[in-house]
């Protein structure tokens, strides 16, 4: 039998195709019921980037914290989020991760050290850089990691987020997952610089880019960053250039893309074909392993709907609840 070329066992390997195939499930049949019209607010679906949550979030505990974006489906299921109850959160109704009151663009879950989804563009940025400086004190070894698209990273909260976890030498990480356009504005256009590694060598961090389509270069540059934040090293930013499959939201037609785009990327660029090929290529895991759960996700993402469906929605009683925290 050929050996195990790659830096994880084949149970790790298994759970990451499973993770990454949870996401992929869970964003298509969003795609499909917010079509319907079955699912309340908006929506921003995580369908193509999977390599780079999984690649980084793998790697990290329940202690040490993220602060996600818009589109955090994908970093949710990564952090251990529980789809069933993302489900049922998305659809708005009790037993969701928030118990239906914060919807798509704010899952939560502070056991899993998620601390959010977030609606408001590069947010998460200082959030973690308050983890990061509780982290620092914690002297747990423990970081913080700050999510945002290539349109967030010219928000000033990112900017001064870097700036402030440079300072103070926090363990953040700085994560930029650059999918090429900013809602519909494209990266170069509205981008002065070349790669957002300039952005980081402003504010004295050391940055990397990294293909976010490929789940091992991600989960080898992001474990050396980690790595060296747990150890006192301070603050590094990662970009990931990565794709995504669907609009920036659903409903957006997505007239700036060129003609052929999106055909290209599913075909060439997808993520999870890349990294089934890559393991069944090497003779680690069979094809049929993978079949099996692609099969048990799909169950899954079944079950999540069917009792998403059937719960209860909040009642006008639920409204003042989890509003304020006593210590």
């Amino acid at each position: 039998m050929a050996g195990n070329p790659f830096p994880l066992g084949k149970p790790e390997l298994l759970e990451v195709y499973r993770k990454m195939r949870t996401i992929r499930e869970f964003e298509e049949r969003l795609h499909v019921d917010f079509s319907r019209g079955d699912i309340p607010g908006f929506v921003h679906l995580y369908a193509g980037e999977e390599a780079a949550g999984v690649g980084i979030i793998g790697q990290l505990g329940d202690g040490d914290r993220i602060a996600s974006t818009h589109r955090g489906h994908g970093h949710c299921i990564a952090k251990g989020v529980d789809p069933m109850a993302m489900m049922k959160e998305i659809y708005g109704k009790k037993g969701g991760s928030c118990e239906g009151k914060g919807g798509s663009m704010h899952i939560a879950d502070v056991s899993k050290g998620m601390m959010g989804a977030n609606g408001i563009l590069g947010a998460g940025a200082p959030l973690a850089c308050g983890a990061g400086l509780a982290a620092k004190y914690r002297k747990k070894g423990e970081v913080a990691i700050s999510f945002v698209g290539d349109g967030a990273s010219n928000q000033g909260t990112f900017l001064e987020s870097l700036n402030l976890a440079a300072v103070w030498n926090l363990p953040v990480i700085f994560v930029v997952e650059n999918n090429g356009y900013a809602e519909s504005t494209s990266r170069d256009y509205g981008v002065a610089v070349d790669s957002y590694v300039d952005r980081a060598a402003g504010f004295g961090l050391p940055g990397v880019t990294v293909d976010g389509t490929d789940f091992f270069a991600v989960h080898e540059a992001a474990g050396e960053i980690i790595r060296r934040a747990r150890t006192g090293g301070g603050p590094a930013l990662l970009e990931c250039k990565m794709v995504r499959f669907f609009g920036h939201f659903e409903g957006d037609a997505q007239t700036y893309r060129g003609s052929g785009e999106l055909e290209d990327i599913r075909a060439n660029q997808d993520c999870l074909r890349k990294f089934a090929a890559a393991v069944t290529g090497a003779g680690v895991i069979a094809a049929g392993e993978l079949a099996a759960i692609d099969r048990e996700v799909l169950g899954l993402i079944e079950r999540a709907v069917t009792e998403a469906k059937a719960a209860p929605l909040p009642t006008a009683a639920d409204l003042t609840t989890d509003v304020y925290v006593s210590y």
